[in-house]
């Protein structure tokens, strides 16, 4: 089951800030921090999570269910329809090459966040 600290693991990852550089965004003190990805993670209170969620730009919904809400789930499905719009008047090449391209980006980052998030659960133990 993934936890808050999975996905607040995987966000910072994803981020590119370091645990130090959220936790000064967010206002709160790094050691506190810590203990919210740390192996024995505990979750924060109401309106840290809301600083998480703000800095990391995502929903506090998302880091305690990891669930989007129906205006964001709504967004994204508008977006990707009129990517696929787009996408449709190129020619049969040109969207092979795009849809190759994102296939290969997307298992990259999926890499680079895995590979972020150990690092991060490491540095906790």
């Amino acid at each position: 089951m993934i936890t808050f600290a999975d996905r607040l693991r995987e966000e910072i990852a994803y981020s590119g800030l370091t645990r130090k550089e959220l936790a000064h965004h967010a206002n709160i003190k790094q050691r506190a921090l810590d203990m919210y990805v740390g192996k024995q993670a505990s979750m924060p209170p109401a309106d840290v999570a809301v600083r998480l969620a703000k800095t990391l730009n995502v929903t506090v919904e998302y880091l305690v269910s990891g669930e989007k809400t129906a205006h964001e789930q709504q967004h994204l499905l508008q977006h990707q329809q009129k990517l696929g719009e787009e996408l449709e008047t190129l020619s049969a090449p040109t969207k092979k090459f795009i849809e190759t391209t994102i296939h290969l980006f997307s298992e990259y980052e999926k890499k680079q966040v895995l590979s972020a998030s150990k690092e991060i659960a490491i540095e906790t133990v």
